[in-house]
């Protein structure tokens, strides 16, 4: 049997999981057991049956990992396709061995699945496990050629699981290019389609990264959802230390903009995503690896700060929704897009009061200040496919 041929009614009287969600939540209904975690919005023993429920509570939603209460802002009514995005973060430690991950990457959309989510996220080049390139010629020749094409077989998995789990997918890895390789991400539509190929721009060149082919552009897609579509960009890792990335993919008409990740998160680098989501009224979502590899922390940011009616007790409203702490695990947090774009269609950033013919420099190739000056940067350097 399944969960499509049976119908169930709740009622709900408000008490005990009162934070499950805001107004919606996905429930498993088990056969057997207590409730292995009452801290999100998936009650989980074993899985039998999923569906959707609503429950009248208050605006308040609780995610997994680092417990934390978001109160949901107050915003007029929107025409938006999608209400809700459910994002799934899989934040996990790799093996280093690229059958090993890609066994555990399917296991791990599978997982999102199950949960509910319409996009799964893997870390930075997850083929290799952001696995580095030695300094010497010979281990550099043998990292590259761990390098694999767009239509490889490894990737091609994530296709067949996309159609199959009815999921988004972006998948990450060592992509063979004409010179060097490319540290790409590949966004596979629900229907196991590619609608976006996007590779490291900011490639980190004083360090090993100086082996790879930098990217040459930021582009936006239109993703299809069920339910409608959502417009998303990709960065990758440094990309967010230069305001330039989102600002582009902004322009670009990018709603939600992925990130995946590989280096410590905790500090610092989230405030820079915090301050790239809010600059340019988009939502940005980070995977990170988890320990051993990294330190987790990957977050989703919704972009939101100000509400319409005012701000309570005179503060902004945090735009971090979710922010995992370093453990392996497939998380979810859910993006509402109708008050997104609504917030979007009033509020001042983004590209409404720009000057942009006050921005001649950001337009040049030339190093203008001495002090930046770096013998290895590749300022400027584009190689096309071919």
């Amino acid at each position: 049997v399944t969960a499509s041929s049976i119908r169930f009614k709740f009622t709900w009287d408000g008490s005990d999981e009162s934070d499950l969600a805001s107004g919606r939540a996905w429930v498993t209904i088990h056969s057997d057991g207590p409730p292995r975690d009452t801290s999100t919005s998936t009650w989980a023993m074993t899985r039998i049956f999923r569906l959707r429920v609503n429950i009248p509570v208050s605006p308040t939603r609780r995610y997994r990992g680092t417990p934390q209460e978001k109160p949901m802002p107050v915003f007029g009514a929107h025409n938006g396709v999608v209400t809700d995005l459910r994002l799934a973060l899989c934040q996990s430690a790799s093996s280093g061995d690229p059958q090993v991950n890609l066994d555990k990457g399917l296991a791990l959309c599978s997982r999102a699945a199950e949960e509910g989510a319409d996009i799964a996220i893997l870390p930075e080049m997850w083929q290799i496990g952001y696995a580095p390139c030695p300094d010497d010629e010979a281990g550099r020749a043998m990292w590259q050629e761990m390098a694999i094409a767009r239509h490889d077989p490894w990737v091609s998995a994530f296709r067949k699981a996309a159609s199959d789990l009815n999921l988004v997918i972006l998948a990450t890895f060592l992509e063979r290019w004409p010179g060097s390789p490319r540290n790409t991400a590949l966004l596979i539509d629900r229907h196991g389609q590619d609608v976006l190929c996007y590779a490291k721009v900011h490639t980190c060149d004083w360090g090993m990264e100086k082996a790879l082919t930098p990217g040459e552009s930021f582009e936006v897609a239109r993703l299809d959802i069920e339910g409608g579509f959502v417009d998303v960009g990709v960065m990758i890792c440094a990309d967010r230390e230069f305001p330039e990335s989102a600002r582009e993919l902004m322009l670009g008409g990018a709603e939600l903009i992925l990130v995946p990740n590989a280096c410590p998160m905790a500090g610092e680098r989230t405030y820079q995503l915090r301050s790239r989501a809010f600059e340019n009224m988009t939502a940005i979502a980070t995977v990170n690896y988890s320990a051993p590899d990294q330190d987790g922390h990957s977050s989703v940011f919704d972009g939101m700060v100000f509400e319409q009616n005012g701000q309570p007790n005179g503060k902004p409203r945090d735009q971090l929704i979710f922010e995992a702490g370093d453990g392996e695990d497939v998380y979810l947090a859910t993006l509402n897009l109708d008050a997104l774009r609504e917030y979007r269609g009033r509020e001042t950033m983004g590209d409404a009061y720009r000057k942009p013919s006050a921005y001649r420099r950001l337009m040049s190739d030339e190093q203008g200040v001495p002090v930046f000056d770096r013998s290895d940067s590749r300022r400027g350097s584009v190689i096309t496919e071919g």
